[in-house]
């Protein structure tokens, strides 16, 4: 599964290569060197099993796919020590040669595009990869996506991953729907991601893309180029310099975040200590020793010291005796009260309404 409990920075590749096998390899060691957790790569080897022949966009496809044959030597140059590698399979050949590969080569998942969501052929031939299904959910209902998971968890596939996002050239904020993604993981009580396609040159770019992560999603797909020329895909692609600051961004929210418990971090155990923060029980008066302690010996004030007890221990001082003469001010706690056990008893609190 792909690791959700910190940031998890998936540098999605595409088709911004452009079949440039030169311009990918830059692209890769872009990547690996901005700290991202994962290269992401597109997949096309069969076009006819992708696309119909009189489609206008064959041609564009075919020159911007890289075949095959090259694609274990971009493998060989990625250090899997580094990064991950993810693949995105559009056709059948070329997920069939994922699963091929899969022992020779160190590939954490495989994503299914929501354009092959409900794909019976590729949805089957998913079931024999070793690692994570990412099921790409943008633009799907509740229905296409419940199809896809219980296909692959019929056949005995559980490691799956969805993401939420879609390309829209670029992608409004408004259309983005972060909400959506509480539903279905709660619905299907399944691991989620995002992945971004907003506009990159808009400067709450980093902002937009980390706000998932606020929510608690921590795995975050992000289009990034290191032409200044536009290509395929740049309507998404963010700099480098805007990389990092998703990286560092990511990162702060993630410290910032903390866990959802009452393990505090030593600043809050400072900020909570009685005494020098919240105001300890000190004696109101002077306390002879041998008095019975009232809630009328009592005041709360901050001390510099700090106390053994909190604000909410009062009722176990109330009838205890001074075990010293307690002078104004003086902290109250077991060092200079008998503890003596008593049930709360709030009555004296209480406003007579006879």
């Amino acid at each position: 599964m792909l690791p959700v409990d910190k940031p998890y920075i998936i540098g999605e590749t595409a088709f911004h290569h452009e079949g440039d096998v030169n311009f990918l390899k830059e692209l890769i060691q872009t990547g690996v060197s901005s700290n991202i957790q994962a290269l992401k790569f597109h997949l096309l080897f069969d076009l006819d099993d992708y696309i119909i022949p009189e489609h206008q966009a064959v041609d564009i496809l075919k020159n911007i796919s890289i075949p095959e044959n090259k694609w274990e030597e971009i493998l060989g140059i990625i250090d899997t020590s580094l990064v991950d590698i993810i693949f995105l399979c559009n056709d059948i050949r070329s997920l069939k040669w994922v699963n091929s590969i899969q022992n020779n080569f160190k590939i954490k998942a495989i994503e299914l595009h929501s354009t092959g969501l409900n794909d019976l052929f590729l949805l089957e031939e998913s079931t024999n990869f070793k690692g994570t299904v990412i099921l790409g959910v943008g633009g799907s209902d509740f229905d296409e996506i419940k199809y896809a998971i219980d296909y692959l968890k019929g056949k005995g596939k559980d490691d799956i991953f969805l993401m939420h996002g879609f390309q829209n050239y670029p992608t409004n904020y408004k259309d983005i729907n972060f909400s959506r993604m509480d539903f279905l993981s709660n619905a299907f009580s399944l691991p989620m991601g995002y992945a971004d396609h907003t506009d990159p040159s808009d400067a709450k770019n980093a902002v937009i893309s980390c706000l998932p992560q606020v929510m608690g999603y921590n795995v975050l797909e992000k289009h990034f180029t290191i032409s200044p020329e536009k290509r395929i895909d740049s309507q998404a692609a963010v700099s480098l310099d805007t990389l990092k600051e998703i990286i560092t961004l990511s990162n702060e929210i993630f410290l910032s975040r903390g866990k959802s418990n009452f393990v505090f971090s030593e600043a809050e155990k400072k900020y909570g200590n009685t005494g020098p923060m919240k105001k300890a029980m000190v004696a109101r008066n002077d306390i002879k020793k041998g008095t019975k302690i009232s809630i009328n010996d009592i005041a709360f004030k901050r001390t510099e010291a700090s106390s053994s007890l909190r604000q909410m221990d009062t009722m176990k001082i109330i009838g205890s005796e001074a075990l010293e003469d307690i002078k104004p001010n003086t902290i109250l706690d077991f060092s200079n009260l008998k503890f003596q056990f008593n049930i709360n008893d709030f009555s004296q609190f209480y406003i007579d309404q006879k």
